[in-house]
């Protein structure tokens, strides 16, 4: 089974405002009301592995699978058979500001009905995110 979800916004703020946000996980609680914290076992580059605590709470194991500094993202949390991958991706938009856009696969078991409540406040931490690299900017 498989879940996707998928949202873009427009921000007034820079690529490198919004891009300083994802790449510091300790703000990570202040713009994604599901996200209590974030440990990073090492650089915020590809490969680095750490444990996530959402809300519950309750920790998963989470990697960065994917690192394009200054574009994109994607973490993967494993969470027993399932598995959610994240992607991040921020583009500059001719004009100024930038297009975010966070993109939720689900894997495994059980997606299409975690699906929905793993991405219910999605739409509230792309909001929040954007407020901050704007007023960051």
């Amino acid at each position: 089974m498989s879940f996707e979800h998928s949202q873009t916004v427009t921000t007034t703020a820079p690529t490198e405002a919004v891009w300083a946000l994802w790449a510091d996980p300790t703000t990570w609680p202040s713009w994604d009301p599901s996200v209590v914290g974030v440990v990073l076992d090492g650089p915020f580059e590809q490969g680095t592995t750490g444990t996530m605590t959402l809300s519950g709470p309750f920790e998963v194991p989470v990697v960065l699978a994917v690192v394009e500094p200054g574009a994109r993202y994607l973490d993967e949390l494993t969470m027993g058979e399932l598995v959610i991958r994240i992607d991040h991706v921020v583009t500059a938009l001719p004009g100024g500001g930038s297009e975010v856009t966070v993109s939720t696969t689900i894997e495994g078991p059980g997606a299409d009905d975690i699906g929905p409540m793993v991405t219910a406040e999605a739409p509230l931490a792309l909001a929040a995110l954007t407020a901050a690299a704007e007023a960051a900017s």
